[in-house]
């Protein structure tokens, strides 16, 4: 077998965003939030934003959010995010306050509104100061910690933190993390994770051998499209890196120079000593 990458937008779509096979999302969010035998915890659920085949034309963006409400009508955006774009931390907050401001209509009071969560899962480290892979981030009072502002509730996986082995996965929740992490590389469903059923139901989603050829190339196509944005994104950065450089020998230059002068040494020996111009010299003086 060859299972998809739940790290790819579409897989991850397919595997999650299937209002048919909507208990194997219900279970991700109740292990993944921490529902499970407590009184939030997720009976059913309507997926607004339900997978639908892919137009490759439309594969260019990088963002991919389900969108869900459940019976208490709490709305849930679960998103898989491989790159972190400029700005990401606050496209998280747009969308949820979105999310939150669309549920009234017009002449409807603020009563109405209900809490919003979010749940993302990032291939990347973005809270480089807490080495938890699993965070959760509330509207808090300041000096109590007093929780009073309760419809904002974010939550994140870094996928990069998690390392834990087959044999070190202590639970469900654990179990959805290394799906999403490791299913891409596997080729047999591992005993550890033949339980519960919903996450089998999940390998069977994400067994290519029962993709639709426009599934298949839609999902070759957003691969390609990722890699080639990481590799964009990192040379751009080595491009900023071989420029601080640059200008950080540049002003080593400087302050040698500097002090040559002031020493008073000719400036024609301070330009085969440094590389400057007699220009940028007498610029120092």
């Amino acid at each position: 077998m060859k299972f998809a990458d739940p790290k790819n937008d579409i897989a991850f779509k397919k595997i999650f965003g299937d209002e048919n096979k909507k208990e194997i999302l219900i279970s991700f969010l109740n292990n993944l939030l921490n529902f499970v035998g407590t009184t939030k915890e997720i009976i059913d659920i309507t997926i607004t934003d339900p997978y639908q085949v892919p137009r490759l034309e439309e594969l260019k963006q990088t963002i991919l959010d389900i969108k869900a409400v459940d019976k208490r009508n709490i709305h849930y955006i679960i998103e898989m995010q491989v790159i972190h774009t400029t700005a990401f931390e606050k496209r998280v907050m747009y969308y949820v306050s979105k999310a939150y401001s669309q549920q009234l209509g017009r002449a409807e009071d603020y009563p109405k509104l209900n809490q919003v969560i979010f749940l993302g899962f990032l291939d990347f480290v973005l809270f480089k100061e807490n080495p938890g892979y699993s965070t959760r981030h509330l509207i808090l009072e300041e000096s109590t910690n007093g929780h009073y502002f309760k419809d904002f509730d974010l939550n994140f996986v870094e996928l990069p933190k998690f390392e834990k082995s087959l044999k070190e996965l202590s639970d469900v929740k654990e179990k959805w993390i290394y799906f999403v992490k490791n299913a891409g590389d596997l080729t047999i469903i591992p005993k550890e994770m033949e339980e519960p059923k919903e996450i089998r139901e999940a390998f069977d989603v994400a067994n290519q051998l029962s993709w639709t050829k426009e599934e298949l190339d839609a999902y070759d196509k957003k691969g390609i499209y990722i890699q080639d944005e990481r590799g964009r994104i990192e040379y751009a950065r080595e491009e900023g890196r071989e420029k601080g450089r640059a200008e950080g020998k540049k002003e080593e230059k400087f302050e040698t120079a500097g002090k040559m002068i002031a020493e008073g040494i000719n400036l024609e020996v301070i330009t085969k000593v440094t590389g400057l111009s007699l220009e940028e010299l007498e610029k120092l003086r």
